[in-house]
């Protein structure tokens, strides 16, 4: 039977209707993140490594400024509170000196609610708070969390800045062999670490600091990325996410991301642009 042309159109117009909404809900699908590398993926490691480095920075200035040849305090309601996570060996005869941060081979929970086993081991010139110290940081079977990190940062008290803040030039290359077998994070690369907030206080909680500098990151994964830091990274003690700041981000396939830590919350919560679009994500 033959068809009116009325119907023609309509059915025309029917099948043109049909591939546009497909082509819609396609575009839809493939502008949503699925990459592994993209979602997540290096913003999470790259937190991850920033943290570790921080906090072993931290541990060690506390650890030598508080020191008094027996332990580490590993709780913060007084500033003189000495718990029994660590014992520090501190040995200032020999040239350089080192300092030793031994939290024994089973874990031990600390004021931060992280598991902490084996030894932080520091080679040192002065002071941490000295102008000009140097500070090279070395590990022993040291695990965080079941992650081990191994590797070596150099640490150099620069003084104070234009705005008179203490800051300190880190040079890091540090792996992270992540737990349960799921590979490892290699990061290495120059940071400079200002102090933003607590250095006048004895206590860690209110310790915070700001992060610049260029390093490159290899996931699990074998991928590979450079992070340029082009807003300071905020850090604090007791968060377990960056704060705030902004790097770019330029991977294995070419092009430039930019990715925003956001402005001082402690979230899990970031934001990726690619090109034109904004993605939230979340670390991991």
């Amino acid at each position: 039977m033959r068809k009116s042309r009325l119907s023609i159109i309509l059915s025309t117009a029917a099948i043109a209707l049909s591939v546009f909404l497909f082509t819609a809900a396609c575009h839809k699908a493939t502008s949503s993140l699925s990459n592994v590398d993209d979602n997540g993926g290096y913003a999470s490691d790259n937190s991850k490594m920033e943290q570790n480095s921080n906090d072993v920075v931290a541990m060690a200035d506390v650890a030598q400024a508080t020191n008094s040849g027996s332990t580490l305090r590993t709780t913060e309601t007084t500033a003189t509170t000495l718990g029994g996570c660590a014992t520090v060996t501190n040995d200032t005869i020999s040239v350089p000196h080192v300092l030793t941060i031994n939290f024994g081979t089973a874990d031990c929970t600390c004021a931060d609610g992280k598991n902490r086993r084996g030894e932080i081991i520091v080679t040192y010139t002065g002071r941490y708070k000295d102008s000009g110290s140097v500070h090279t940081i070395t590990y022993s079977n040291y695990f965080v969390n079941d992650n081990q990190l191994s590797g070596k940062k150099t640490v150099t008290n620069m003084g104070t800045n234009s705005s008179g803040q203490v800051y300190y030039t880190v040079v890091v290359n540090d792996t992270l062999n992540l737990g349960a077998g799921n590979g490892q994070i290699v990061w290495a690369g120059n940071r400079t670490r200002t102090w933003l907030s607590g250095y006048s206080t004895t206590t860690r909680t209110d310790d915070s600091y700001l992060i610049s500098g260029t390093t490159s990151l290899t996931r699990a994964n074998g991928n590979t990325f450079t992070m340029n830091i082009t807003t300071p990274l905020q850090v604090a003690y007791g968060c377990e996410w960056i704060e705030a700041g902004v790097m770019t981000v330029t991977g294995p396939g070419g092009g430039t991301r930019t990715l925003n830590y956001g402005s001082g919350n402690c979230d899990n919560e970031a934001q990726l642009t690619i090109g034109t679009h904004t993605y939230n994500i979340t670390l991991r």
